[in-house]
């Protein structure tokens, strides 16, 4: 019964685990899905109702989606969506200066075509065909966005569709000027600003950069925003259309997005590389270090003597007497030996090669021998060596610290506090060079309010993302290519897909059969037993009696002892008198049966009769001691007083 008992509990516990593990499954699974459905969302306010209830069902097809070209829902200085006629865009007919003519002409070629993956039927964009190849492509704004008191917001669609290797798909904001033609637009046409991703090597970037103009001299300066700290390399090779968005506020800070999350931010006036305002004052040019001026802060002690024993000639490594050549060194075979089975090429020319030998392998006599070849002792370290004598370092007392030159003002210095009104900008253009093909640009807006962005791409890129996500591979292959992002995430699913492995087994494999389970499946069946064999059976049955009475009669009163003591010198009365009456050995068989009579005996009567015997039994040192007065051994003696006792 107790054994049973343990069985059940042990397959609660199992079961335990089990519903424990396949909590963590489903937790992660599900945890997952909500990462990969928050991922689909379009993060705007004002997303357009048909793309929210477009059916993102991986079964279904992407031509199922009825795309509609966006249009802006408020101010605008410039808008593009390809969808219609290439109007207003120019190509340049300019050269590259400072290149070599075979590639100084702007001659990439440019076409207006669907995407060639997760394709939106009647949406299309401007892609760069050409390889290694300059393009150039600009068109004039609707109007000017002059910087004054209103943000500018620059947004446009990227795809590399096939990769990136090396090149850019950044756009530059045109100064407006009274000279400006778009036909001669090249890489040194001023601009205002410069935006967009570029990549060339395993070096990947998101340009910021403006022209300031220094108000004392006029002249323009590049100031670069600095990197932001986040790996963009999936940007370029995901070959997925992401959103590219710059926005500046007259509070002289800047934003970068990708897909509608912050890539990064900071000031115009403390965050941008170098800096727009110059340092106040400089190091003075024409400032020297003095000839006595002394930058060591240690010197040798000159106070120091070398030691009368310092021998500087002593060598470092030395041969080591001791040393004994091994036993079997080959003195008089080579290391190395010519090649027996090297054969002369056939068009082998010895007067222009020279004469012909076989190269040489290593000696295979040597790879069974300590060594080969004249044998020198080996080198060991001279323990008499101390090298050249230096003195020691001490503090240097005439220090004075490491020269700089002395400070003056600044002559250039300015302070411009509003970098944020730049030179006014009337155009946008696309000056790359590019070492990949297919590069997809669609739906640019520049605009002031955030609110026209985020719809302008709810309309247009938050549609191509939907329809990507319905065209996305599998849960398996998803989870391979997070992997190859992110290395650390295979030991989450090795431990992922081992604890149901590892609880599967535990459960489903047999467990071991103890002694108790099999003592309590045993069947009872009676059959003919040797003396020997009612011996050791009588030997157990006291063990199993003892084990139970040391369990059952710790309470037991004194009168019943003393009862119990009286019965048993009765037993072994009876016990000394059936072994004198035992039958010869060739019997044995006989002997048995009467025996199993017995025992079936016992068993009618011993359920009648169990409960008195357990109340009766008494302490395990007084049973010893009754065993004792005996020269019986404890088995018999105990088998045949609880057979007579359930019999009387």
């Amino acid at each position: 019964m107790f054994t049973y008992v343990l069985q059940i509990t042990r397959m609660h516990f199992q079961w335990d685990w089990l519903c424990l593990g396949a909590l963590i499954i489903t937790s992660v699974t599900a945890e997952i899905e909500n990462e990969e459905t928050l991922d689909a969302d379009v993060e705007v306010e004002d997303f357009d109702k048909q793309s929210q209830e477009a059916d993102v069902d991986r079964d279904k097809s992407s031509l199922e989606v009825v795309y509609q070209t966006p249009k802006p829902t408020g101010e605008v200085y410039f808008t593009e969506t390809f969808d219609g006629v290439l109007a207003g865009w120019v190509l340049s007919k300019t050269k590259k200066e400072d290149t070599d003519d075979n590639i100084a002409k702007y001659d990439g070629r440019w076409e207006v075509e669907e995407l060639k993956e997760n394709t939106v039927p009647g949406d299309r964009g401007l892609v760069l065909k050409s390889v290694a190849k300059h393009h150039a492509i600009s068109a004039m704004l609707t109007k000017a966005f002059i910087f004054d008191n209103k943000p500018l917001i620059v947004q446009y669609e990227v795809n590399f569709q096939e990769g990136i290797d090396c090149g850019g798909a950044y756009i530059k904001l045109l100064s407006s000027s009274d000279d400006l033609n778009l036909e001669y637009f090249f890489d040194k046409t001023p601009y205002t600003i410069m935006f967009g991703p570029d990549k060339c090597g395993e070096d990947y970037k998101l340009h910021f950069i403006f022209r300031h103009k220094n108000p004392k001299t006029g002249e323009y300066d590049e100031k670069h925003a600095k990197r932001p700290d986040v790996d963009l390399k999936k940007f370029y090779l995901d070959k997925k259309t992401h959103l590219y968005t710059l926005v500046l506020k007259p509070d002289d800070t800047f934003e970068m997005l990708i897909d509608q999350s912050v890539i990064s931010k900071g000031s115009l006036l403390e965050d941008m590389v170098p800096p727009v305002n110059p340092p106040k004052e400089i190091e003075d040019p024409s400032d020297k270090k003095p000839d006595d001026w002394d930058e060591r802060p240690k010197i040798p002690d000159p106070n120091a003597v070398k030691p009368d024993d310092w021998d500087e000639d002593e060598p470092s490594k030395i041969e080591d007497s001791d040393a004994v050549k091994p036993e079997g060194w080959l003195d008089d075979e080579p290391q190395y030996v010519p090649d027996p089975n090297a054969k002369k090429p056939k068009d082998w020319d010895e007067e222009m090669d020279g004469e012909w030998e076989a190269p040489q392998i290593p000696n295979p006599k040597c790879e069974t021998a300590p060594g080969c070849g004249h044998w020198v002792r080996p080198m060991k370290n001279n323990p008499n060596y101390k090298g050249k004598w230096k003195a020691p370092m001490i503090d240097n007392p005439n220090y004075q610290g490491i020269w700089s030159p002395r400070k003056i003002p600044n002559p250039d210095y300015f302070e411009d506090l509003h970098p944020f009104e730049m030179t006014t900008v009337s155009a946008v253009g696309l000056e790359l060079w590019s070492m990949t093909s297919d590069i997809y640009f669609d739906n640019f807006i520049i605009c002031s309010e955030k609110e026209v962005a985020d719809r302008w791409a709810a309309d247009g890129w938050g549609l191509k993302k939907l329809v990507a996500s319905a065209n996305e591979p599998g849960m398996f292959s998803q989870l391979v290519t997070a992997a190859e992002d992110h290395p650390w995430l295979w030991v989450l699913y090795i431990l992922t897909l081992a604890l149901p492995v590892g609880l599967g087994v535990l459960f489903c494999w047999p467990a071991k059969k103890t002694d108790e389970d099999i003592d309590f499946k045993k069947p009872d069946i009676s059959k003919p037993i040797t003396k020997g064999e009612l011996k050791q059976e009588r030997e157990e049955l006291e063990d199993d009696e003892i084990e139970l009475e040391e369990k059952e009669n710790e309470d037991t009163a004194e009168d019943e002892r003393r009862e119990m003591e009286e019965t048993k010198r009765e037993l072994i009365k009876d016990t000394k008198k059936m072994g004198r009456e035992a039958p010869p050995s060739e019997d044995e068989g006989e002997g048995g049966e009467d025996i199993d009579e017995e025992e079936e005996n016992e068993g009618a009567d011993g359920s009648q009769e169990e409960g008195d015997m357990s109340n009766k039994s008494g302490s395990e040192d007084e049973m010893k001691e009754a065993d004792e007065s005996t020269g019986f051994g404890d088995g018999p003696l105990k088998s045949v007083r609880k057979r007579r006792v359930r019999k009387d």
